[in-house]
């Protein structure tokens, strides 16, 4: 392992959960980086990056269920569990997200 191998994380409180309406994503810049978190109707969080890798989509605006998210402008379809595309496009990259004493806490 180099250190270019090496990846530094941090965890990052961005604000309380119900700032994010159940069902939808909303884009932050943590760390340098732009994130888009969601709060699926379930009440489970998610992460990920915020553009999609196929066209720089907004994958905040995207629509979600309980196993996929899915890109606004192509309709590609991103698995919650691993970030795998349901098409075979590229992968999208996901943070650890939870929710601490009502905010939301990601580690980028």
């Amino acid at each position: 392992m180099s250190l270019t191998d090496i990846r530094i994380t941090a965890e990052h409180a961005l604000g309380r959960v119900e700032e994010i309406p159940p069902g939808e994503g909303r884009t932050f810049v943590v760390g340098g980086e732009q994130v888009a978190v969601f709060r699926l109707r379930d009440g489970s969080l998610h992460a990920t990056q915020a553009a999609c890798p196929h066209a720089g989509g907004p994958l905040a605006d995207g629509q979600t269920d309980v196993d996929v998210l899915v890109c606004p402008l192509h309709l590609y379809a991103y698995r919650w569990s691993d970030g795998s595309s349901t098409s075979g496009a590229a992968p999208i990259r996901l943070f650890p997200v939870r929710e601490v004493d009502g905010e939301v806490v990601v580690e980028v």
